[in-house]
């Protein structure tokens, strides 16, 4: 029984699926194409970008939902570009935004603006109406550096928030997982997430075949098929399948259905982990 369904008082059986939507806010395709994943598809969490674009577009139809804040310090795209909220130059690299890079963000960042820019997209989120239910890291940037994950850690314990992580089969180079439990910080026992490029539909696929005890977060990119997201982006095909993927593929939601997945939301682990530390959610 893994040590997170225990906290969740579940069964050592149980499969639990947390289905999570990134890009929520980064352009108004990956908006429309999260609504519909979370409306009427089987899609239970989502993260927010803050510093983009649509993101206070997003503010609008997603309060109440179960949206965490994708922690932005990469803008990877090459002509759709989005920058800090705070004053940061370090984490500028001077074509407009920031870094396209994990690795050119961790060689130039000043830890300190890093730790201020965070705190400010979450505090903004909040402003907008949004009780987040999570923490992540976009690009998993936060978990490349020892000195960002310390970062990411602290926020996660100030607000209350479980977070997530790489799969434990990503050799970080540090125990970030045993950092996290040390403060009492959940996140999923796994993760699925497709590579970039490519639909997320055969390595979904696969994972629901081979799906074991306890909780494995599902990492997707939905976006509607428009001209904007052709525009944006060489992934927008991939993009656009993952919103099929969720939304209308009934397929997969038999697939879900024949692996005993239970589909949860952050929001279950927000409550475990704030029950651990005493205050109520």
């Amino acid at each position: 029984m893994t040590a997170l369904l225990e906290l969740l008082g579940r069964r050592p059986e149980d499969r639990l699926v947390i289905l999570t939507c990134e890009g929520l806010g980064s352009f108004n395709a990956a908006n429309l194409g999260i609504e519909a994943a979370l409306g009427t598809g089987v899609a239970t969490s989502a993260a927010l970008q803050v510093p983009c674009p649509w993101s206070r577009g997003a503010a609008r139809n997603h309060r109440g939902h179960d949206v965490g804040v994708s922690l932005t310090l990469n803008a990877e795209h090459d002509c759709f570009r989005w920058g800090p909220i705070t004053r940061a130059p370090s984490l500028l690299d001077g074509d407009g935004g920031f870094p396209r890079t994990a690795d050119d963000l961790g060689e130039h960042a000043d830890v300190d603006e890093v730790r201020r820019e965070c705190r400010a997209q979450i505090e903004r989120a909040i402003l907008w109406g949004f009780d987040p239910s999570h923490l992540t890291s976009h690009l998993d940037a936060l978990c490349r550096r020892p000195e960002l994950f310390d970062v990411y850690l602290d926020l996660a314990v100030d607000f209350g928030l479980p977070i997530s992580l790489p799969d434990p089969s990503v050799d970080l180079g540090f125990p970030a997982r045993k950092l996290a439990a040390e403060e009492g910080i959940l996140a999923p026992d796994r993760v699925v997430a497709a590579p970039r490029h490519r639909s997320s539909q055969p390595t979904v696929d696969q994972a629901m075949r081979n799906l074991p005890p306890g909780v494995t977060e599902v990492r997707v990119r939905p976006a509607a098929d428009t001209p904007e997201a052709r525009a944006v982006t060489d992934d927008w095909a991939a993009m656009v399948g993952d919103a099929h993927l969720v939304t209308h593929d009934w397929a997969f939601r038999a697939a879900l259905q024949r692996s005993g997945a239970e589909l949860i939301g952050f929001r279950e682990l927000r409550r475990a982990q704030r029950r651990s530390a005493g205050p109520a959610d």
